[in-house]
């Protein structure tokens, strides 16, 4: 019997798309999948300088008292802010209450980011000499206790529209040089502050942060973090930042020092 050809082109199109549902991740005979190091599809890795463009009063310089300007405070983040007292903060001792997750990539400095495993990425931060690790996975370990840093689970953004970069228009993902980003969520957060000034974090605070790198025409590297704060104690509404590093050749700048309560 003779086959009509047009029969014998649908079959030939279902065979490749069977191929190729079998070729993408998490189809029929999919491989296991890469650790994040392995598949990164950008690299964050390297020492970056934070270049301060805007809010200069509130980043370059502690604010003075009473300024929260910008901030969606609640009544009772007002208050707490008002109380304020940096020599109180000195004489306990506990002078990194504004170097937290929700306010260091904030602060001027230099950061240093490195891979500490196939499963975490470490960051660095010259300003305040402190550590913090993303880890990418599904949920906080029941163990973790809060901390200055927090815990944060990281995952690489993929595009809504399969395998591949994102395509332009209407319902496309954010964009950076790859067309991924590294998106975290932080919790187990210490009590601090969310501006230098002494203006209050809860414990409950929840940190989002979006992490875009992007290449200049002339091959300069720079990355963004966003930084969405979440503190219903505190804040009316989200406090959404961003801000900007430019990558570095080296550690030659690198200039640790320790916090300070003013």
């Amino acid at each position: 019997m003779r086959r009509h050809p047009y029969l014998l082109l649908t079959w030939a199109v279902i065979g490749l798309t069977v191929a190729r549902v079998d070729a993408q991740p998490g189809g029929r005979g999919d491989a296991p999948a890469r650790p994040p190091r392995e598949a990164a599809p950008i690299d964050l890795t390297g020492y970056w300088v934070s270049v301060i463009s805007e809010d200069w009063r509130w980043r370059m310089v502690t604010p003075a008292k009473d300024d929260f300007a910008g901030i969606p405070f609640t009544p009772e983040g007002r208050r707490i802010g008002d109380q304020w007292d940096p020599a109180k903060d000195q004489s306990s001792g506990d002078v990194c209450k504004a170097y937290g997750a929700a306010t260091i990539m904030r602060l001027p400095g230099r950061v240093h980011i490195t891979w500490q495993d196939d499963t975490t990425l470490k960051i660095e931060t010259d300003t305040g000499m402190q550590t913090r690790l993303l880890h990418f996975g599904d949920k906080v370990p029941e163990n973790v206790q809060p901390s200055r840093q927090g815990y944060t689970l990281v995952h690489w953004e993929t595009p809504e529209r399969g395998i591949g970069a994102p395509r332009p228009g209407f319902g496309a993902t954010r964009e950076g040089t790859q067309g991924r980003a590294l998106e975290g969520v932080t919790t187990k957060l210490l009590p601090g502050y969310l501006r230098k000034n002494g203006f209050p974090l809860s414990g409950n605070a929840v940190v989002k942060e979006d992490f875009d790198l992007f290449t200049e025409r002339n091959g300069q590297p720079w990355f963004v973090v966003t930084t969405i704060v979440e503190d219903p104690m505190y804040l009316q509404e989200p406090y959404v930042t961003s801000s900007n590093f430019k990558k570095q050749p080296d550690a030659t700048h690198w200039n640790p020092r320790p916090c300070s309560a003013q």
